[in-house]
């Protein structure tokens, strides 16, 4: 108590003073206001920065749907997706997709599960010839260290080790034979995170080139990332990067990169239910593979087939070499296995 009182006496004799001294005080109080005064010009630079952004990601919908955890999915026609604003794309429309590889056809009583994403939970889907995108809000942007780097991981994020400047991980990896292709089942949890900055994530890895500045990935799986999506739920998510995570690459559709197929997966959106300790186990499955005689990478999880990758967003290392796989887990608590 007492030293909340010397705080309050403290201030109004400086305030006094201040008052008394007159010119004294001016430079202080003009450097103060300096320091804190709203620069109109810059602010509204970056205003205008945000919603160019938003009007290049949010492509008009031919329909919304309302999920429960307040996310909106636009129904995008398939063409219009971010993917086509690359200039090789644009005007294009997308490809039939490729066989699945050989062990891995479509069962004729396989069945899609629309109920993986909270979104599609009450039987909610797009119409034909359209796709779910997430619709990015302002709010999704200035979360963000920047407009730039808006949908990009921390840069410093290319080691395999456990210790790398704060960002701790595990990865189990195979390389040095020839891969085309991998398939892993993944265990979905909600593990909570210490602070926004913070996320944690569960995927499958697919990579070639070095850990420098060549690295080429495709990664698929589930995420927590509250800086990124806003809470703490687990999120399905893609990212892809062809130089080491420095200026190419992005999660899910936040810039061109990934070609949206399904109409009932929508990526960046809530995955439920989650599994739980002593609880139900619940998982996703995800199978990369590689298609020689088309320019693109699939990528298919579960019993549907999602998006493609066009090869000309990386260098040539993914497109002309075999592949290392690796599963990787940062932070959560998390189980991974490889189906046989």
């Amino acid at each position: 108590m007492a030293s909340a009182a010397s705080s309050a006496v403290l201030v109004v004799l400086l305030f006094v003073a201040g008052c008394e001294a007159g010119v004294s005080a001016a430079p202080a109080a003009a450097a103060a206001v300096n320091e804190t005064r709203f620069r109109p010009g810059e602010e509204l630079r970056r205003y205008r920065r945000v919603q160019a952004l938003l009007r290049r990601l949010n492509k008009p919908a031919l329909r919304t749907i309302q999920s429960p955890d307040g996310d909106l999915i636009d129904c995008v026609a398939a063409h219009l997706q971010p993917a086509f604003d690359h200039p090789r794309l644009r005007g294009q429309r997308p490809l039939d997709l490729p066989e699945r590889p050989r062990g891995h056809r479509r069962r004729p009583n396989e069945t899609t599960d629309a109920g993986v994403q909270l979104w599609a939970a009450s039987g909610a889907s797009c119409p034909e010839g359209s796709v779910p995108v997430r619709r990015t809000t302002e709010e999704d942007v200035l979360r963000a260290s920047s407009v730039r780097r808006f949908g990009r991981v921390p840069t410093a994020r290319v080691r395999r080790d456990s210790v790398s400047g704060g960002h701790e991980h595990a990865v189990g990896y195979v390389a040095g034979d020839e891969y085309y292709g991998a398939k892993a089942s993944i265990n979905v949890w909600a593990p909570e995170v210490s602070t926004p900055s913070e996320f944690s994530l569960s995927q499958i890895w697919v990579i070639a080139g070095s850990f420098g500045d060549d690295l080429n990935t495709i990664e698929a799986g589930w995420q927590v990332s509250p800086q990124l999506y806003g809470d703490s739920s687990p999120r399905f998510f893609t990212y892809w990067t062809s130089d080491a995570y420095q200026t190419t690459g992005c999660y899910n559709l936040l810039c061109s990169g990934f070609v949206q197929t399904n109409s009932k997966i929508a990526m960046g959106a809530a995955i439920s239910p989650t599994s739980g300790y002593k609880g139900g186990q619940f998982d996703i499955s995800l199978l990369v593979w590689k298609v020689i005689k088309h320019a693109f990478i699939p990528l298919q999880p579960a019993s549907r087939s999602i998006n493609l990758i066009c090869n000309s967003a990386f260098t040539r290392r993914l497109v002309e070499q075999s592949i290392d796989l690796g599963l990787g887990a940062v932070l959560g608590l998390v189980s991974i296995h490889l189906p046989e």
